[in-house]
């Protein structure tokens, strides 16, 4: 089995298909999405491909170590809203084209009108170990 992280955007990839954002859908629109997403993920869970899921929000803060002291906290440096991830789904699958197949099926989401959204995932393997360092 490998992990994979399939990173949702706010925006990103080739122009979609369905441009609506989601604040623009209508209730009905929004719940027939979550629901979707519900039963996209139970569907992992039994076939044991399932790990987690997280939602983020567009905002956030940026956070470095500048020396001593209070760190500096800003809201840049700006990425573009591409950059912007949205969430991620972590799943345990037998390798690359299964992680592919699970990324298909969840950009196929209903969003605006009911029609899939074709929502561009970028799929992340987990790396098996750390690197050798040596001398």
């Amino acid at each position: 089995m490998a992990k994979y992280l399939l990173l949702k955007h706010y925006r990103g990839g080739p122009a979609p298909v369905t441009d609506v954002p989601m604040d623009q859908w209508t209730p009905e629109e929004v719940s027939a999405h979550v629901q979707y997403m519900r039963d996209f993920i139970a569907r992992l869970e039994s076939t044991g491909e399932f790990v987690d899921t997280q939602s983020l929000s567009p905002e956030g803060t940026f956070v470095r170590y500048d020396g001593e002291g209070r760190p500096p906290v800003t809201d840049g440096p700006f990425a573009e809203t591409k950059d912007l991830i949205a969430g991620w789904l972590v799943i345990d699958v037998d390798g690359y084209e299964r992680a592919l197949e699970v990324a298909g099926e969840l950009s196929a989401a209903p969003g605006a009108g009911g029609k899939p959204i074709h929502e561009w995932l970028e799929v992340r393997p987990f790396m098996c170990e750390l690197p050798t360092i040596t001398d």
